[in-house]
């Protein structure tokens, strides 16, 4: 399958997808977690026990730690993502300080302080989680143990959802530390929830990052299969093409066997639709699809 050329508007449409998962990860945070002086893991996580301890801009600390981190990300993962991650860097630190001041106190009363920490670290674990999922399918980061994932996951078949939950673990820990006037069992209880948070949001990143990639395999019997075939790999996609015999009738026939994206699925139905309505189909999931246009084997 030919690599699409990166034209002005699709280098758009992927800074636009970035830009929107980083406002839910922003949001998931000044929404649910900070107001409820809750912790969860990465830089956010370091900069939130940061907050609390001194006051210091979550904004401003966000910003200086992943700088440094960039500047390691960019001989392993390549300038054009370390080009994303600075663009997400500075959107997220932008988020941070404007959106606090948009959302009315009332509205975090009443949906995140009101409903208790532990609805609200679950609620901040799955917009996080989705914000940095989707950020991740456009090969950009939102920074910190992301970063850490991505240099991983590119060299080893590891989920990048639970690199990110080991490296969590250690900073949400940590708060324990906080100087501040809380009871050992109030400390306690913010490192438990802290843990559902990340628990929460490693799996939502894992369930969204699977169904972008998931692949089907699709087997077409069709008599028209040769117009079929040529449609689909008009769309990118490659078509195997097996005899066979149907044992009832005996009368020999071809079977199509096409690869596809789950996303793209749709495509290809519409296609023999369009070309054999009566035509018979099979759709079953596959583990992994490894090749052109698809993942690569990692060492």
């Amino acid at each position: 399958m030919e690599k699409k050329k990166r034209t002005p508007f699709v280098v758009f449409k992927e800074y636009l997808i970035i830009s929107i998962g980083l406002l839910l990860y922003a949001l998931g945070w000044s929404t649910f977690l900070i107001p409820n002086n809750l912790v969860g893991g990465g830089v956010t996580g370091i900069s939130a026990i940061i907050l609390y301890a001194t006051g210091f801009s979550i904004s401003y600390s966000y910003i200086i730690i992943n700088g440094v981190l960039v500047l390691i990300a960019l001989k392993v993962l390549g300038k054009q993502f370390g080009v994303k991650t600075v663009y997400a860097i500075l959107i997220v630190s932008l988020f941070f300080k404007i959106i606090p001041g948009l959302i009315p106190a009332e509205l975090i009363q009443d949906i995140s302080i009101g409903n208790g920490k532990l609805l609200s670290a679950i609620m901040g674990g799955v917009c996080s989680g989705v914000g940095i999922a989707i950020t991740f399918t456009q090969g950009g980061s939102s920074g910190g143990t992301d970063i850490i994932a991505l240099m991983i996951s590119k060299y080893r078949n590891i989920s990048p959802g639970k690199l990110i939950l080991y490296c969590d673990i250690i900073i949400i820990a940590s708060s324990m530390l906080i100087p501040d006037d809380s009871s050992l069992g109030e400390k306690l209880a913010v490192v438990i929830y802290g843990y559902i948070l990340i628990t929460v949001s490693s799996y939502t990143i894992d369930l969204v990052l699977s169904g972008a990639r998931q692949s089907i395999q699709i087997f077409i019997f069709s008599k028209q299969y040769e117009e079929i075939a040529e449609r689909i790999t008009s769309i990118g996609r490659g078509v195997t093409v097996i005899d066979a015999m149907g044992w009832f009738t005996k009368e020999k026939g071809k079977v199509l066997m096409v690869i596809v994206r789950r996303t793209e699925s749709n495509y290809v139905f519409r296609i023999i639709r369009e070309i054999d309505k009566g035509a018979f189909i099979s759709v079953g999931n596959v583990m992994g699809v490894y090749g052109q246009g698809f993942d690569q084997i990692k060492k």
